[in-house]
């Protein structure tokens, strides 16, 4: 009679690692995540980490690079039709929406792609757009940080999220235009998704309009 085999563990490898450590990051935050947790979450001993990750930060950086991944850069393709101004529009919408997902990481994207290829594939795409559309490099330069300000800004906390749903907090005595202010939490969906489509509109109606100044003004010598 043949003996049935243990079913085994998964191996340890980079992408189950990193897929722990952003489940982790995503459920409870940065400060969950140590080697020990993680070790412990994924059925296997600390020292094993290692082998794949030195430390820690090594983790949250490829964490934070594998959200970048997820973000949809296909309007940035040469052959893809949009122009300049849809095309930042339509990447925006796809960014915030990845780190609405997972808006725990945001503070790691914060600090910049640095060496992480996903990261650094991102910034080359919204660069190399906006040069391709007549942009100049500085100010191509310039386009891709705004952006980044705004749509990372945009996912590190939720306006309506920070008014209490309780109507006695706003007396109106003190606050007399907040009579609606505990009802914002509870559409916090809706006035943030709204928010951010009406400050990306303007800010894209800005540019448009220094853009239209640009090509007027025609190339320099």
């Amino acid at each position: 009679m043949c003996r049935m085999a243990r079913p085994r563990k998964p191996l340890l490898s980079t992408d189950r690692i990193v897929a722990g450590a952003g489940a982790l990051v995503d459920a409870e935050g940065l400060a969950a995540v140590s080697t020990r947790r993680l070790a412990a979450e994924l059925g296997v001993s600390g020292p094993s980490l290692y082998n794949h990750f030195r430390t820690k930060d090594e983790i949250l950086e490829a964490v934070a690079d594998a959200t970048s991944a997820q973000v949809d850069l296909s309007m940035f393709d040469e052959g893809d039709g949009r122009d300049w101004r849809t095309a930042l529009h339509d990447w925006a919408v796809a960014y915030r929406a990845v780190l609405t997902r997972h808006p725990n990481i945001v503070p790691v994207l914060a600090q910049g792609p640095g060496r992480r290829p996903a990261g650094l594939r991102l910034a080359d795409a919204v660069f190399g757009a906006m040069v391709a559309a007549g942009w100049p490099p500085a100010q191509a330069t310039r386009i891709g940080a705004l952006m980044r300000y705004f749509i990372m800004g945009s996912a590190l906390g939720s306006f309506a999220r920070g008014f209490v749903d309780d109507e006695a907090a706003y007396d109106p005595a003190n606050y007399p235009h907040l009579g609606q202010a505990h009802l914002l939490a509870e559409r916090q969906e809706k006035i943030d998704e709204g928010a951010f489509e009406t400050g990306l509109r303007a800010l894209l109606d800005g540019l448009a309009l220094q853009y239209e100044a640009l090509r007027a003004e025609g190339p320099k010598g």
